[in-house]
């Protein structure tokens, strides 16, 4: 089996290097890793130790933060190494002052695992949500570095629980613990032989539970939203904003701002041919720039830059999240802190926080455009919408305290008590 998965990363890697001439991503995700090792050796003292941190993507790396941050407070005398796999991460947050170094992690072979633990030397390592890499795991276990998972979450279709999952089963053993989401998924390790499990809860609650206390004035949006109600969409692909051009014929009387998932041209522009009266960001902040009496016409506003999505949800009466008509929907909790009402699309079944808020009654899942007219038009009704609102905002405020839990087994019970204090 191990001689299967080496033969599978190796092709997996061609594969990449082989699309990079005619793919934006598999090109960064290629020319990040060349030449990784030579550049991490350089850089980083390994005399000096580390905690090293790795996440998927950008999705992870916000919710593993709170975490970061915790022992980045705590533990100054240890130099932060964090890593990530996918190109949409490490873009963006390549120079995160939460970080001493950021690198692209080298594919997970032998000879790259034992090469890059030995050049960050950390003290513990903890990775996020996702990503179980065998090799990396097993140099970890084998050099006695502690290694834990946090806001894990596990189903009964993944591999670990699969006749053919024998592999991903002994990588799973090399987890010194594991902070879980829901008690479904300790249950499910508990099946494995696997008991060192704490079920602690998503961190990512911890850090949207902060965002309206930093949200930063976007004086552009102010202006565009102090004229009539507006809906949020964030994170959107084309079949969400197919949908949200037939809502805004049917509620011409809302504004509408749209942050799309991917910004480029292209993409931008099939969102203008749906809405021919958009004005993007960008353009509205010249416009304002040049003059201070200056007000949008426009009812959208197209968010051509990243970075803003977190504070734009607190300009909105409802929230549209976008993915869900994909492979899954992306973040609600961003919004839900607002206490805002939350719309997605219909797969949304691998998001516990998703379920929650459709339970608790601040999250709507719609299937068409018929459902999401239907839905906003309940939405109207500002009785209705303020306690969805109320609802939503609540949910992620009850379900915030992952961080502490986790903060207190990592760096001891004295140093959590600390944490919690503060």
């Amino acid at each position: 089996m191990w001689l299967i998965y080496r033969i599978g990363i190796k092709i997996y890697g061609l594969l990449i290097r082989i699309l990079s001439p005619f793919s934006d991503k598999a090109r960064k995700w290629a020319d990040g890793r060349r030449g990784v090792l030579a550049r991490v050796a350089r850089e980083v003292d390994a005399e000096k130790g580390s905690i090293w941190f790795h996440f998927a993507s950008l999705g992870e790396f916000e919710q593993g933060r709170p975490v970061l941050e915790a022992l980045k407070l705590h533990r100054p005398d240890q130099h932060i190494v964090v890593t990530f796999y996918s190109p949409s991460g490490y873009e963006i947050r390549k120079n995160t002052p939460l970080a001493d170094h950021v690198y692209y992690l080298p594919e997970d072979t032998p000879s790259n695992a034992k090469a890059f633990i030995r050049l960050i030397n950390p003290t513990m390592a903890i990775f996020t949500k996702y990503e179980y890499w065998p090799y990396y795991f097993r140099t970890l276990a084998a050099v006695g570095v502690p290694l834990y998972v946090i806001s894990a979450i596990f189903r009964p279709k993944q591999a670990f629980f699969k006749w053919y999952g024998g592999l991903f089963r002994q990588t799973l053993r090399h987890v010194t613990h594991f902070f879980v989401q829901h008690a479904e998924s300790g249950t499910l390790l508990a099946q494995l032989g696997l008991h060192n499990v704490t079920v602690a809860g998503d961190t990512r609650f911890d850090r949207v539970a902060s965002l309206p206390g930093m949200r930063k004035a976007i004086p552009e949006v102010e202006a565009f939203a102090a004229a009539a109600p507006v809906l949020v969409a964030g994170s959107t692909w084309p079949a969400d904003e197919a949908l949200l051009a037939q809502l805004h014929r049917r509620f011409a009387d809302w504004h509408i701002i749209i942050a799309p998932h991917e910004i480029h041209e292209e993409h931008l522009l099939a969102i203008e041919r749906l809405f021919p009266d958009a004005v993007r960001f960008s353009t509205l902040r010249s416009n304002i720039d040049r003059s201070a009496t200056y007000r949008p016409a426009g009812k959208i506003l197209l968010v051509d830059n990243i970075g803003m999505l977190s504070s734009l949800y607190g300009y909105g009466r409802v929230a549209y999240v976008g993915g869900g008509f994909g492979i899954g929907i992306h973040n609600t909790l961003e919004a839900a802190t607002y206490g805002v009402p939350v719309i997605f699309g219909p797969n949304y079944h691998k998001f516990e926080e998703a379920k929650g808020l459709i339970a608790e009654g601040g999250g709507f899942s719609v299937g068409d455009a018929d459902g999401l007219i239907e839905a906003m038009g309940a939405l109207i009704d500002e009785t209705k919408r303020r306690r969805a609102g109320a609802i939503a905002g609540r949910y992620v405020r009850e379900h915030a305290g992952a961080t502490d839990m986790i903060v207190r087994h990592l760096l001891g019970e004295q140093l959590g008590r600390d944490v919690v204090g503060q």
